[in-house]
């Protein structure tokens, strides 16, 4: 019988955080998925009942999962200001990388897609600045 090694995934730290950074991306990224996913079905209500037209709804809307996720990985880190002043950077950093590719695609794409955009944006900058950044604050201060 063939030996199979089953670990679990996403990987974790004995605090709860997540334990690499490709975890980190691929939860942020499957939760943000799912919310545009869920996006798409309700836009697709909306469209059929003809309550309003298909691609208005904002697809910054799609972020609220990996809001949740970030949200857990903030409270698992502990207290200390170090996470404070990262969380800060990350968000300072993924909004602006957002917006500005939110920016460049609204030019070209309904409000839906350039949401969705600019919320991947958000979203990969958000989890390699706290993530790099929490590892090397915290060995920093302590």
């Amino acid at each position: 019988m063939a030996k199979t090694k089953s670990e679990r995934r996403p990987r974790r730290a004995a605090d709860g955080r997540l334990a690499t950074v490709g975890d980190l991306v691929g939860v942020a990224l499957a939760g943000l998925v799912c919310g545009i996913v869920i996006l798409l079905g309700f836009e697709g209500i909306m469209a059929v009942t003809r309550f309003s037209p298909f691609g208005d709804t904002n697809g910054w809307l799609a972020i609220i999962l990996p809001v949740w996720l970030f949200t857990e990985e903030f409270r698992a880190a502990g207290y200390g200001a170090y996470r404070i002043v990262v969380a800060a950077l990350a968000a300072g950093f993924g909004v602006a990388v957002g917006m500005t590719l939110a920016g460049l695609a609204a030019s070209e794409f309904p409000v839906l897609v350039s949401g969705a955009v600019g919320a991947a944006g958000l979203t990969v900058v958000y989890c390699v600045v706290w993530f790099y950044g929490l590892r090397w604050l915290s060995h920093r201060t302590g």
